[in-house]
C-alpha cells in the first residue's frame, strides 16, 4: 500500500496495515471545518426535504390551519431547547459521534450499542432513503403532472444521486463543506422565494384559507404526537455538528454558535414558509399533492414555476450529502469503540476520510429504497430517534448527579433539560397506541441489538474459521479503500 508502514499482526496472524511514523500528517480526521461550515452543516441538514414533503404530513394528521401552524412552532421550540442541552454536551464530551458518545459516557457501553444499532439500521439509512426520494420525485414531477409517479425510477434515482454523494464524500471533506455552503444558500433562497410569494399573494388577493382557522382540528394526543413526529423530522439535524466535533475549529466556541444561529433561523423560516403554503392551498390541496412545493409553484408562479422543483432538488441534495457526511462519523466513532467491526474505524491514508464508513451507510441506504413510502419511512425513523435524543438529554441530567465535577463550559439550567424530557416522554409513549405497528416494529429492531451485542462484542470464543473470514475481509477492505487506523488521539486533539 502506498505511504503505509510495515504491517503487523493482528491476534489471528493475519497482515493489518498500519501508518508509518514518518508519514508527515498522522492519518486521523482533520480539523477543517469553522463557523460558517458548521452553521452550513446544520442548516444543510434541516433544510433538506422535511419543509418540502411534512406539512402534508402534519396537516392531515391534525386536519386545520391554526393547528399546523402551532405544531410548526412548538416543534421549532422543542428543537431549541434540546440545541441548548447538545451545547452543552457537545463542549462537556468534545468527541465525535454526537448521541452515541454521549449515551456511552453516560449509560455505558449496552445503550450506546443499541443506539448504534438502530441509527445503523433505522434512522440513518432512512433519512438518507428520505432525501434522495425527495429529490428523484421533484425532479421527475413536472414531467407527470397529472398521473401517479412511476415507482420504479423514482426509487432508480435516489439510489443514483445516494451513490454519488457518497462518492462525493469519500474524495474530500474540505471539498464537500464548500458544496454545503453554495447549497445552504441555495436552499434559503428557495424557502425565501417561498415565503415573498406566499405572502404577497395572502396580502393582494382573497384568500379565505386561515378564516376560522382552528376549525376541523382533530384534538386527540396520538394525532397530534404523529403530527408532531413530522414536523420534528423536518427540525431534525440540529444535532448532528455534535458528529463531527472532532473536525471542527475550537469547538468550544464553535459549536454553540452554530447551533445558536441556526435554530431561531430555522424556526422563523419554517413557520413563515407554512403560512405562504397555505395562503395559496386549501388543506384538501395540499393532502393530495406529492410535491407541495411544485403544487404551490404551479398555483401562483406561472411560467416560473418550473424554478420551484429545480431549487427543492438542489435543497434534498444537499441535505443528502450533509447527512451522509456526518452520520458516517457515528459509524466510525462506534467501531472506534468496538462496537462496529474494526474496519469501518479505518480512515483512507491519503483522503483521511472514513471511506469504509461512508460505503456501509451507502449500502443500507440504498436498501431502505425498498419502499418509497416516505411517511412510513418518517413514522419508523422518527420514533427510535427520539427515544434515543430523549436519551441523550437524559445522559446530561445523570451526569450532573454522578459527575458534577465534569467540565461543563457551557451550562445550562437544569430546568432545561428537565422539560425537554418531560415532553420526548409524551412525544414517545403516545404514538404506541395510534401506531402501534410501526413501534413495535422499532421496538423489535432495537431489542433485536441485544444479541446482536452478546455475539458480536462480548462473545470473545469466536470459531477460527470466523476469525480467519473477518480479518481477511478487513484486509480486503483495506487495499479497496486504501484505509489504515487511526493514529492516537490524545485529549487535545479533541478540544483545540
Amino acid at each position: 500500500m502506498e505511504n503505509s508502514g510495515p504491517p503487523t499482526n493482528s491476534p489471528s496472524g493475519m497482515l493489518l496495515m498500519t501508518p508509518v511514523e514518518d508519514k508527515p500528517d498522522k492519518v486521523r480526521l482533520k480539523k477543517e471545518l469553522g463557523l460558517l461550515e458548521g452553521v452550513a452543516i446544520i442548516l444543510g441538514i434541516i433544510f433538506g426535504s422535511g419543509i418540502f414533503i411534512s406539512p402534508k404530513g402534519i396537516i392531515q394528521e391534525v386536519g386545520s390551519v391554526g393547528s399546523s401552524l402551532l405544531i410548526w412552532a412548538a416543534c421549532g421550540l422543542l428543537s431549541m431547547i434540546g440545541a441548548l442541552c447538545y451545547a452543552e454536551l457537545g463542549t462537556s464530551i468534545p468527541k465525535s459521534g454526537g448521541d452515541y458518545a454521549y449515551i456511552f459516557e453516560a449509560f455505558g457501553p449496552i445503550p450506546a450499542f443499541l443506539y448504534l444499532w438502530d441509527a445503523m439500521l433505522i434512522f440513518v439509512p432512512t433519512t438518507n432513503a428520505i432525501m434522495g426520494l425527495t429529490f428523484a420525485k421533484y425532479v421527475i414531477q413536472p414531467f407527470f403532472p397529472d398521473c401517479e409517479l412511476p415507482d420504479l425510477s423514482v426509487r432508480l434515482i435516489a439510489a443514483l444521486v445516494i451513490c454519488f454523494f457518497t462518492y462525493i464524500n469519500c474524495i474530500d471533506v474540505k471539498g464537500t463543506t464548500r458544496v454545503q455552503n453554495a447549497f445552504m444558500f441555495t436552499k434559503v433562497a428557495a424557502l425565501v422565494l417561498i415565503i415573498f410569494v406566499g405572502v404577497y399573494y395572502l396580502v393582494f388577493s382573497s384568500s379565505k384559507n386561515f378564516e376560522n382557522a382552528m376549525e376541523g382540528t382533530n384534538y386527540s394526543p396520538g394525532k397530534i404526537a404523529i403530527a408532531f413526529y413530522a414536523g420534528i423530522f423536518s427540525y431534525s439535524g440540529w444535532n448532528y455538528l455534535n458528529f463531527m466535533t472532532e473536525e471542527l475549529k475550537n469547538p468550544y466556541v464553535n459549536l454553540p454558535r452554530a447551533i445558536y444561529i441556526s435554530l431561531p433561523l430555522v424556526t422563523a423560516i419554517y413557520v413563515l414558509a407554512n403560512v405562504a403554503y397555505l395562503a395559496v392551498l386549501t388543506t384538501t390541496q395540499i393532502i393530495a399533492s406529492n410535491a407541495i412545493a411544485v403544487t404551490f409553484g404551479d398555483a401562483v408562479m406561472g411560467y416560473f414555476a418550473w424554478t420551484m422543483p429545480f431549487l427543492v432538488a438542489l435543497s434534498a441534495l444537499g441535505g443528502l450529502s450533509v447527512h451522509i457526511m456526518t452520520s458516517s462519523r457515528m459509524c466510525f466513532v462506534g467501531a472506534r469503540y468496538g462496537h462496529f467491526p474494526t474496519m469501518l474505524s479505518h480512515i483512507n491514508v491519503n483522503k483521511y476520510t472514513p471511506t469504509p464508513s461512508l460505503v456501509f451507510l451507502g449500502i443500507l441506504s440504498l436498501i431502505m429504497l425498498c419502499t418509497s413510502d416516505v411517511y412510513l419511512l418518517i413514522t419508523y425513523s422518527s420514533f427510535v430517534e427520539s427515544f434515543f435524543i430523549m436519551l441523550s438529554v437524559l445522559g446530561l441530567i445523570w451526569l450532573r448527579y454522578t459527575k458534577p465535577d465534569m467540565p461543563r463550559p457551557i451550562k445550562v439550567s437544569l430546568a432545561v433539560p428537565i422539560s425537554f424530557v418531560i415532553i420526548c416522554i409524551f412525544l414517545v409513549t403516545v404514538p404506541i397506541f395510534e401506531k402501534p405497528f410501526e413501534v413495535g416494529v422499532g421496538i423489535l429492531i432495537t431489542l433485536s441489538g441485544l444479541p446482536a451485542y452478546y455475539f458480536g462484542v462480548v462473545y470473545q470464543n469466536k470459531p477460527a474459521w470466523f476469525t480467519r473470514m473477518f480479518n481477511g475481509l478487513t484486509f480486503a477492505m483495506q487495499k479497496l479503500f486504501m484505509a489504515a487506523k487511526e493514529d492516537h488521539l490524545d485529549e487535545k486533539d479533541y478540544t483545540s
